[in-house]
Formats: C-alpha cells, sequence, structure tokens
C-alpha cells in the first residue's frame, strides 16, 4: 500500500452533511457559535457540507501549524465565486503559487517601514477631522463613521484621495462590497452581486483614470499607487495597467473593511472596561499633546499596544480563512481528500483553554511581557492569519489603530446610549448590530 493509499484508507472527520442540496449553510447563516458548538462536540477537526461542497474545519495551534506549514504541497488559497470575481482573477488575493510570491514580493515594496512612519502626520490629521466632527455631532452611531474614516485613511494612502467617502468613489465601493461575500451568483440585476458588479466596472474606471493622470505627472513616490508604478521583482517585472487596478481594489477592501471591525470594537470594548480605558489615559499623560505624533512616542505607547492585541484576540476582524486541499493528506488520524475545502478558525484558536486564561475575557495584561500567554505557541495568535498569505497591510492597520486609540483616549470622551443591541452580527466582519451609538465629546 502506497502513502498516498494509506491516507485515503483513513477515515474522513466525524460531523453531517446536513440537508439534501444545501448542507448545513442555514445553520452557518442563522447560528454565529455554529462552529464553536461542533468543535465542542468532535474535537479540533470536524467536516460539513455547504451547499455542493465538502468542508473540514480545524481550530487551535497544531492545526494552523499543520495548515501553513504545508500550504504549497497540501493547500491553495480558495474564497467564494462571488468574492473571486469582484475582486478580480489578477487581485493578490485570488492569486496562487509562483504568480502570487511574486506579485506579493512586489506590492510589499508599498508597505515597508518607511513609507509607513511617512504617512503618521496623514492618519492623524484625517482622525483630527473626523474627532471634530463627531464632537460638534455629539450622538452619533459610530460604525458607518469608522467606514468613512477608514476608507479615507485607505485612499489617501493607496491612490493619494483626499476625502474620498465623499466622492462617488465612496458610494461605489459601498455598492461593490456587500456582493462579495453573497451566494447568489446569478445575473439578475436587482441582487446584491449584479449591483456590486456594475459598481466594480465604475471603480476600475475611476482607479484607472487615477493611474493615467498620476503617469503623466510622472509621480511616482506620494503615496503606495506611486511606488507600485514603479515596484518590479527581482526578474524585472513590473505590474500592469489591469493589474493594479485590481490590486488597488483587493487592498481598499484589506485595509478598509476588517479595519473598521477592529476600531469598532475597539471603542465597544474601551466604554465597557473604564478600567482599562483609565490606564490608557494615565499612559498618554507620558507625551506632549500640543506636539504631532512621532513613530518613536507610537513605539513607548507599551500598554496600548497590549490593549490593540487584546482587542483583535478577542474579537478578531477575519473569524476564518479558507483553503483548498490540492493534494490529499492527513491530520489527527483523519484524512482530508482533494478536492475538499479547508476552513480554519482564527477566533476559535483565539479562545484556546490551553494557551489563554479565561480566553472570554478582556484582559489586555495577557500581552504584558511577564505573562505573554501566546508566546511560544506558534500559530496562537493570528489576527492577520500566518504563513505565505498573511495580510500585506497588517503594519499599516496596527499603525493607524494606534494612532487612531491615541488621540481617542487623551482628548475625547465617549459613552453607550442605553437600550442598543451590543450583540455582534459576524457577517462578513463583526460589528455591533445596532451600528454602536454613542454621545461623543472633547475631554476637559
Amino acid at each position: 500500500m502506497t502513502v498516498t493509499d494509506k491516507k485515503k484508507s483513513l477515515s474522513l472527520p466525524p460531523g453531517n452533511n446536513g440537508l439534501p442540496f444545501i448542507g448545513e449553510l442555514l445553520e452557518l447563516i442563522k447560528d454565529p457559535y455554529f462552529a464553536q458548538k461542533r468543535h465542542e462536540k468532535y474535537g479540533a477537526i470536524f467536516r460539513t457540507k455547504l451547499l455542493d461542497q465538502n468542508v473540514i474545519y480545524l481550530r487551535g495551534t497544531e492545526a494552523n501549524n499543520f495548515l501553513f506549514s504545508n500550504e504549497k504541497e497540501y493547500f491553495e488559497t480558495q474564497l467564494f465565486k462571488t468574492t473571486e470575481a469582484l475582486l478580480g482573477k489578477s487581485s493578490i488575493s485570488v492569486q496562487t503559487g509562483p504568480i502570487h510570491q511574486s506579485r506579493r514580493k512586489i506590492l510589499y515594496q508599498a508597505f515597508q517601514p518607511r513609507l509607513l512612519s511617512n504617512n503618521i502626520n496623514e492618519i492623524e490629521n484625517i482622525a483630527r477631522r473626523y474627532f471634530e466632527n463627531w464632537k460638534n455631532i455629539k450622538i452619533l452611531t459610530w460604525y458607518p463613521e469608522l467606514k468613512k474614516f477608514t476608507f479615507d485613511v485607505a485612499c489617501k494612502f493607496l491612490i493619494g484621495l483626499e476625502k474620498a467617502s465623499d466622492t462617488q468613489l465612496g458610494d461605489w465601493y459601498e455598492a461593490w462590497e456587500p456582493g462579495l461575500f453573497s451566494f447568489n451568483t446569478l445575473p439578475l440585476p436587482w441582487t446584491n452581486f449584479s449591483r456590486a458588479m456594475r459598481s466594480r466596472k465604475k471603480l476600475l474606471n475611476e482607479i484607472e483614470k487615477i493611474i493615467l493622470d498620476r503617469q503623466k505627472q510622472n509621480d511616482f513616490n506620494s503615496d503606495a499607487l506611486g511606488i507600485l508604478l514603479n515596484a518590479q521583482d527581482e526578474n524585472g517585472n513590473k505590474l500592469n495597467l489591469e493589474e493594479i487596478k485590481n490590486q488597488i481594489i483587493a487592498l481598499l477592501f484589506a485595509g478598509h473593511t476588517t479595519l473598521t471591525s477592529a476600531l469598532s470594537s475597539l471603542c465597544l470594548l474601551l466604554a465597557q472596561h473604564e478600567h482599562v480605558l483609565t490606564r490608557l489615559r494615565t499612559e498618554q499623560e507620558k507625551f506632549p499633546r500640543d506636539e504631532p505624533l512621532t513613530l518613536e512616542m507610537l513605539k513607548k505607547m507599551n500598554y496600548l499596544e497590549q490593549v490593540l492585541q487584546e482587542v483583535l484576540r478577542l474579537i478578531p476582524p477575519v473569524a476564518a480563512g479558507f483553503r483548498k486541499i490540492i493534494k490529499t493528506c492527513e491530520f489527527n488520524n483523519y484524512q482530508l481528500p482533494e478536492g475538499w475545502m479547508i476552513f480554519y478558525s482564527i477566533a476559535s484558536t483565539h479562545q484556546d483553554l490551553r494557551v489563554y486564561f479565561e480566553p472570554g475575557r478582556f484582559d489586555p495584561e495577557r500581552f504584558s511581557p511577564k505573562r505573554n500567554e501566546s508566546k511560544n505557541k506558534p500559530y496562537s495568535y493570528i489576527p492577520f492569519g500566518a504563513g505565505m498569505r498573511e495580510c500585506l497591510g497588517k503594519e499599516l492597520a496596527r499603525l493607524e489603530m494606534k494612532i487612531f486609540a491615541a488621540l481617542l483616549v487623551r482628548e475625547y470622551e465617549w459613552k453607550l446610549i442605553p437600550s442598543q443591541n451590543l450583540n455582534l452580527n459576524f457577517v462578513p466582519v463583526p460589528r455591533p448590530i445596532d451600528g454602536l451609538k454613542v454621545y461623543f465629546n472633547q475631554r476637559l
């Protein structure tokens, strides 16, 4: 018996296929704790069926280690058909194999530390503009406002566009995003997917105009786009026009939607844990309020760093990721058949009792130098994914969160409006069901 035959003779993971044609899709949609309940029943691995796709769920550090250590041999990225269509085949999120590795090296040039540090003042200025506006509004639903903020920062960083949320680009993006996780791919004009495809065309046309104008101006240094227009890999390959357009759309999504979720979780958790907020404000008293933020200042905000790490652990903006099995393999003495999908759980990994003490509790001290619970436990903390496809813009996201949080806690205060639903809707990213309604004021 060959090694492959032995793997194929192993049992499938425990679980069931659900109903004919739809599998357990309805249970997944209705129950935000779908995976957690089955992991409690079956352990680190179980199987299910979603429509016509067989799926294996994995969680935990051992499962993550197996997955991320074998990406080339056994696994490749897998997205929903709607997501692939709306991001584009030439976007970094969809590309696989050598072409993905090549393009990743090119795109990374736009996220180097020097470029990120050059954007600190830009991010601070945008944040201050929004804070001033929220102070004047006083009572607001915060989540949609945070979406505008992160969209403005992403567009300024990527394509140099000011106040993008107030332009048609912002309107088109708002119509495009809901189609990304739609299950309906029928070309009917009233569906989210069809509306999103129409908006995608408008987005690409507008981004193309920006690119062509930039090339005419011969401006290649002011933002990520300028760098990408000149960037090349070790073989001298550059991105063509169509690729740049698709990469910009993918990076907009990666640097906007998930970050909005993270910031709303930060604001919610701080409002609910006053002792953490008080300690953050004490730390901020060490820094001059009448001077612009600098990279050196941000690096010294140690407790703020712990808080941000804990926010991303407790409510990760991306709860899970997908891979396609390209070669039959085994894990925990179960068969993982070729052609099936792997669904690896970030949220469940972050709730592992073997790693985290009282994992359901918001406790920034777990990331203090003294405790550092995830240290020496590979892949136990993966808010940005891991392995070959770890989020390219994670350092930009961390920088933006830190600037936003530092200015917010030192200069402003907010209170949750009573009688709102603070439970989270988890699709496509975690966000409060009622949008996080608050009273917002400047601190005296």
